[in-house]
């Protein structure tokens, strides 16, 4: 009689558990490295959809109301919602609108979670809520416009997403000048591509778009890199090779770069959901001035909001984006 080889029941259950404790190691990672594949592609659609429609309006100022008692107390506030209403629902398919209060109607979690984990905060429900300076220092002489404190006011997409709107009704128009970030945001969106099922964590699931300037406005969606660069750095190096603020980004990762202006703008009135309230630096951008003013780029100031250029070989701190 011939003898038939086989496994035996022990071998095969000792196989399958050796198998499972592998699968149970590499699955979740392999699931995240799917999952944010998927919001990456989410985040540039997004992005692509609302720079699209913003750009076909005439302008980004002046929907709805907005009054102050003498304390600085709303008495009226009607702009985010008049905006998603009067506005933005002209160019840009929306499935259901909710108003300020009543942000969770339409998806929105009630706390997210700040860039790498580092804190749980309150979902932000109004103007102040994003950074608290945004309303400090926000009128600069000459230049028109202002912060309102607004309410949020919230929307659902057709593809699924739960956005919130800011809404500043007196943002002015663009100046290649010296002047503060806070009276050029018109409208600020802080989204969640899959409503509040989770992780609902910014720079995941949960991120932001900001428009600024009435006319003619810029849109700009940055992820930013959890943490700035380790000492401060001049925006260009006098000498072949050496660090300065563009091979920063490149040194911490090749899918890393330096923001634009307009990019890190949107850092600074997103600075609590990335936790840059609390920063006392000033930040290069990637932009080059180029009026009358030779080897000069420009900063923000994170303890002001002032945005103006600077000589490129001061030392200044680099918080990075993702390509």
């Amino acid at each position: 009689m011939k003898k038939t080889k086989g496994f035996t029941l022990a071998e095969v259950l000792i196989t399958l558990a050796i198998i499972g404790i592998v699968a149970a190691i590499t699955l979740p990672s392999l699931l995240v490295n799917v999952n944010e594949k998927a919001w990456d592609a989410q985040k540039k659609a997004l992005h692509a959809r609302l720079a699209q429609a913003i750009g076909q309006m005439n302008t980004l100022g002046g929907y709805g109301a907005y009054t102050e008692d003498g304390d600085g107390n709303a008495t009226e506030d009607t702009a985010a919602e008049s905006f998603i209403l009067d506005a933005l629902s002209k160019v840009y398919k929306i499935n259901n609108v909710c108003g300020p209060d009543k942000l969770s109607s339409c998806g929105l979690p009630s706390k997210i979670t700040t860039l790498d984990a580092v804190a749980e905060i309150n979902f932000p429900k109004k103007m102040s809520e994003l950074n608290s300076k945004l309303l400090n220092g926000s009128h600069y002489e000459g230049e028109g416009g202002d912060v309102a404190d607004t309410k949020a006011a919230a929307f659902e997409t057709v593809n699924g997403e739960s956005v919130a709107v800011f809404y500043n009704p007196l943002c002015g128009s663009d100046f290649n000048l010296v002047h503060h970030v806070q009276n050029k945001i018109c409208v600020n969106f802080v989204y969640d591509l899959n409503g509040a099922e989770g992780p609902n964590e910014v720079g995941k699931d949960v991120g932001f778009i900001t428009a600024f300037y009435s006319k003619n406005p810029v849109v700009v969606a940055p992820i930013p890199y959890g943490a700035d660069y380790a000492s401060t750095v001049p925006q260009y190096a006098e000498t072949e090779g050496t660090m300065d603020a563009q091979s920063v980004c490149k040194t911490m990762g090749e899918d890393l770069r330096l923001p634009d202006r307009d990019e890190l703008a949107s850092l600074f009135v997103n600075a609590k959901a990335i936790n840059l309230e609390d920063s006392n630096g000033a930040y290069w951008s990637g932009s080059v001035y180029s009026l009358g003013k030779e080897g000069w780029a420009w900063h923000v100031n994170f303890i002001s909001g002032y945005r103006d250029p600077h000589i490129r070989y001061d030392l200044l701190s680099v918080r990075c984006i993702y390509k």
